[in-house]
């Protein structure tokens, strides 16, 4: 007879560990895991957005160091124009929102009667008085409170992110070619082809992502713009490109970057109507059309494709795990951990859960096998 340590096919650690002791062990780890990046979030999301950007700066250093620039003078200059293209944007949006706050009074004057109108409606349509509706009111504000503290504390993160930002991109930059030997050291050289390809193919995946948003974004906002101003909603540009920034924050930026101009309409509109929001949503619905169908299959369009599901999931994930960070860095990281797992033959159907494509002649056998079965 064939002990069970000779079994084929199965390694010691199966038979040493059952599956109800290896599944607790690795809930376990999963726990502590997901428990330190929550711990160390603000020293991991710098590191995060800091490892996506020296990857999308990495081919302007080399474009550098073709002309024989010193490496530290290449890496310099890059970052230079980063941030120089990152201040443009910050001053153009500084001078619209600085134009915009000149209508402060009339938004403050305009949303009390608007929220007086609500009011009213409130109370002749469901029978709530003005004092049940205060307290409603006011217990809605008491239990969002933690939700403004959260979300300012994520600003200052972001605040501080940009600061150590620049250093982080230039020590990674610094150190690329010591990274690099450390993943061939890990991994042994005798599998120095598949490291060469998982560190090729996500570096092209995170540069062709990064690359096709921006692109994305300027699309957007364009399109934005344009039917906010056709429709006739004051500061259409501001509105168009702060949408086109939101829109990056995958599902749930697209949703308030509609909510925008229309309470920007519904408070500079005058007598208060519903025929403006109407025509904003409509816009709004048929430029999320395009983008989805369109722009992003052909622009955003990576070698590593995520299907919606695993998108949906992984950005909430990401969301309740760093915020809003974590909702825009969820879609690249998954898109690595896809790259490997379709590198490794343990982790392969992994691979295939994240992605799109299926293989219809695995899902034609398994249907044969079964009508088989019933025959017998």
């Amino acid at each position: 007879m064939q002990t069970a340590n000779n079994q084929p096919g199965k390694s010691r650690l199966d038979i040493r560990f059952p599956f109800f002791i290896k599944a607790p062990m690795v809930l376990l780890g999963l726990y502590l895991l997901f428990y330190i990046l929550v711990l160390l979030q603000d020293i991991f999301v710098p590191i995060c957005f800091a490892l996506l950007l020296a990857i999308l700066l990495n081919p302007l250093v080399n474009t550098f160091n073709k002309f024989r620039l010193p490496r530290v003078l290449s890496i310099g200059m890059a970052i230079l124009l980063a941030i120089l293209a990152f201040g443009g944007l910050i001053t153009f949006l500084s001078v619209q929102f600085a134009s915009f706050s000149d209508l402060a009074p009339q938004l403050s004057k305009r949303s009390t009667e608007i929220f007086a109108e609500l009011q009213s409606w409130a109370q002749n349509t469901f029978g709530l008085s003005l004092k049940k509706q205060s307290t409603m009111i006011s217990e809605l504000f008491e239990k969002s409170k933690e939700y403004i503290g959260s979300s300012l504390s994520t600003l200052a993160s972001v605040l501080s992110t940009f600061i150590l930002l620049p250093i982080y991109v230039f020590l990674i930059l610094y150190y690329k070619p010591m990274f690099i030997n450390f993943f061939y050291e890990v991994f042994d050289y005798v599998h120095g082809e598949q490291v060469s390809e998982v560190l090729t193919e996500t570096k092209s995946a995170i540069q062709s992502y990064i690359l096709g948003l921006l692109i994305e974004m300027l699309i957007v906002a364009a399109l934005n713009a344009t039917a906010l101003l056709i429709i006739g909603v004051k500061y259409a540009i501001l509105l168009g490109v702060v949408g086109a920034i939101l829109n990056v924050i995958p599902y749930v930026g697209g949703l308030i970057a509609i909510a925008l101009p229309v309470l920007i309409s519904m408070v500079t509109k005058d007598p208060l109507n519903y025929t403006t929001p109407l025509v904003i949503i409509a816009a709004y619905i048929v430029i999320q059309f395009i983008d989805n169908n369109i722009i992003v299959p052909r622009v955003v369009s990576s070698k590593v494709e995520v299907n919606a599901f695993v998108s949906i999931v992984i950005v909430l994930l990401g969301g309740a795990l760093w915020g809003i960070s974590g909702m825009f860095l969820s879609i690249p990281f998954v898109a690595i951990l896809k790259i490997i797992f379709d590198r490794v033959n343990e982790l392969k159907p992994w691979g295939m859960l994240l992605g799109t494509k299926m293989n219809p002649d695995f899902s034609a056998k398994k249907s044969i096998d079964l009508d088989d079965i019933k025959e017998e």
